[in-house]
């Protein structure tokens, strides 16, 4: 447990608080590009307790401004988009992609107001189906060379959801691989071949055990952590009963994202974003090492579960997350349904939209949440001093992948069995950086 002074200091995100300059000093999600298809590329974003308009411009630029005028305060998401830039309806004011007034059109001829008029702005750019956002001090850094940013559009499928709670919490889930073995146990395997798009409906490694199967079967993982130049690398060691060790790799990567392996050719790399202190979205990018990944299969799969415009989850707390007790007796371990995201989402909520770290308890198995709660109170103080190069990933070009896969093989070799098992998966990306380059 910790203390609530700590607790605070730790989740709190709006400007001026230790988590929230931690968070600004990275790129963050700030919409999906498909938000911005259609005849009017313009919406609302709150983000990290601020409010935003992001839009493209006439010329396709994109911008990222205060969503409130700072003549009367009126919406700019009803802006309209001329001269590369967003103009007010109320008295025409009008803002250009740095947030910079450059005309009044209602003020005198003469009047140079508008020279000293200029309204919050922050660096975008789109990546893979993300756009994103800088909101830190200084110059914005360059993206790490992860997977997901380097594989080509084709092979990266972007999506989110609306989770109501604090962004600590919905991360620290992620960094639990204890929790998979529970919260997302099947009591019956259902074909590993049709379970393209779903995490845990693959196999095991290369082997015939589900998925499914190994975590329901050896829910007492031996957790290792370790620190990479992009976080913290979690080995979780499953020992079989036929001699072998299941290796399951997985990451937290600084600040407030995983990477996790979904099947033997795919990896999910998911931020969790602030909107504000009680609520956040994930962020997820399905990233292909073998064919291209089938996106319309993976929205459609998903867009069952969410809604639009918001993409908040159909199941919540509102209508119990579809708790079915039949279901829970008889095939998974939560009775509320077969999608892990419904799973995670009720155990982050269910906590209260922020939790009371003063009452937890933590175990051996916890071992990465307590060495993540220590590299973000050490980057809270490197940022209240100023000393940006103190940060993880400063350094951007020295963080590559990181490795996100499941792998089984003999027990005395298991340090090797992950590494073999990437290096195979990884051959024939000619857009994966090799180690050597």
């Amino acid at each position: 447990m910790i203390s609530s002074e700590m607790n605070d200091r730790l989740t709190r995100v709006e400007a001026g608080t230790g988590a929230g300059a931690v968070l600004r000093q990275y790129w963050q999600p700030a919409a999906l590009a498909v938000e911005l298809d259609g005849a009017r590329p313009v919406v609302p974003v709150r983000l990290m307790g601020e409010d935003l308009v992001l839009f493209r411009d006439n010329g396709g630029a994109l911008g990222l401004i205060g969503r409130y005028c700072p003549h009367r305060g009126v919406d700019l998401c009803f802006g309209r988009r001329e001269n590369n830039g967003l103009r007010c309806p109320f008295h025409g004011w009008h803002f250009d992609r740095g947030g910079q007034c450059v005309e009044q059109p209602g003020e005198p001829e003469d009047s140079r107001m508008h020279e000293r008029i200029r309204t919050t702005s922050y660096p975008v750019v789109e990546r893979n189906g993300i756009v994103w956002a800088f909101m830190g001090a200084g110059e914005p850094p360059a993206f790490p060379s992860f997977d997901c940013f380097e594989a080509p559009e084709t092979h990266v499928f972007a999506f989110k959801g609306l989770w109501e709670c604090n962004w600590l919490q919905a991360l620290e889930i992620g960094i639990d691989p204890a929790h998979a073995s529970f919260l997302h146990r099947f009591l019956q395997d259902e074909d590993p071949a049709e379970g393209y798009g779903k995490q845990f409906r693959d196999k095991a490694g290369s082997t015939e055990i589900p998925m499914t199967r190994l975590l329901r079967e050896y829910p007492r993982p031996d957790i290792r952590v370790e620190p990479t130049a992009s976080g913290l690398r979690l080995l979780a060691l499953r020992h079989l009963d036929d001699g072998r060790t299941h290796v399951r790799v997985t990451n937290q990567v600084f600040p407030n994202a995983i990477c996790i392996p979904m099947s033997r050719e795919m990896t999910i790399t998911q931020w969790h974003v602030p909107v504000d202190d009680e609520t956040c979205y994930w962020y997820a990018m399905f990233t292909s090492f073998g064919a291209p990944v089938d996106k319309e299969v993976m929205r459609a799969q998903r867009m069952k579960e969410h809604r639009l415009p918001d993409y908040a989850p159909l199941k919540n707390r509102a209508n119990n997350y579809g708790y079915d007790p039949d279901e829970q007796a008889t095939a998974t371990y939560t009775g509320m349904g077969m999608d892990i995201n419904v799973h995670d989402q009720w155990a982050v909520e269910s906590m209260g939209t922020i939790q009371d770290r003063t009452r937890e308890h933590l175990g051996k198995t916890d071992v990465a949440i307590i060495a993540y709660r220590r590299m973000l109170r050490d980057a809270i103080a490197a940022v209240e001093e100023e000393a940006f190069a103190q940060l993880p990933l400063s350094d951007p070009a020295v963080a590559d992948g990181p490795v996100a896969i499941d792998a089984i093989g003999p027990a005395e070799a298991w340090e090797e069995i992950w590494a073999a098992a990437d290096q195979e998966r990884r051959g024939p990306c000619p857009w994966i950086r090799t180690a050597a380059e």
